[in-house]
């Protein structure tokens, strides 16, 4: 009896020995839902709020977000490449966490409509089960925003604007304006002389 005890022992030892310990692969986000109450117009250029992703893991691991969709939601689904993320990847030790910005910049010809996706965030590399298999983990805040009619010029226009608005700063912006006003002064007064001095031409 003594020895099957001591066999089983010395199994348990080298077992606990030998098998490695897994480290888990977790991952979190701060926002569990963005709702834009603005209503876009096509071509503009939103920043949306950002997002803070955390590891909830136990393993140092590389992360990134993207967009998902409901198989069958009602909304319409916006595309991937109408998003930016800033950072689109970033190292992420346990406990860590990092804020993405992000960027939705809507092409000209973008559809009115109720919009619905899941901005999801996950680490580029998959977890492992004990049973060796590899598995995907992810977390994700929904996000709504609505898009209301325009044309194609209206389009283009509010695509401009929003760059405008977006990477000019506000001392650049109060500079070009009143460049702008001025250029109009300038040209509105040179263009009623010259209209004067015509009519005081054709009045000889």
């Amino acid at each position: 009896m003594q020895k099957y005890i001591k066999l089983l022992l010395v199994t348990v030892i080298l077992l606990s020995i030998t098998s490695p310990v897994l480290a888990s692969i977790g991952v979190g986000v701060g926002t569990g839902k963005i709702i834009v109450d603005d209503k876009l117009k096509p071509g503009q250029i939103y920043r949306l709020p950002s997002i803070t992703v955390l590891n909830t893991g136990d393993e140092e691991a590389e992360y990134g977000l993207s967009i998902a969709y409901h198989e069958k939601q009602p909304e319409r689904k916006p595309a991937m490449v109408w998003f930016r993320f800033d950072p689109e990847r970033f190292p992420l030790k346990p406990g860590e966490s990092k804020v993405v910005s992000i960027i939705l910049d809507l092409p000209v010809n973008t559809k009115p409509g109720d919009y619905f996706a899941y901005v999801e965030a996950s680490p580029k590399k998959k977890a492992v089960q004990g049973n060796g298999a590899s598995i995907g983990v992810a977390a994700a805040s929904k996000l709504y925003f609505t898009v209301v009619p325009a044309n194609f010029i209206a389009g283009v226009y509010y695509k401009l604007l929003s760059l405008w608005q977006l990477y000019m700063p506000w001392s650049e912006r109060v500079a070009f304006t009143l460049a702008v006003i001025v250029l109009f002064l300038v040209f509105r007064k040179y263009f009623k002389i010259e209209l004067k001095s015509k009519k005081s031409n054709v009045s000889r």
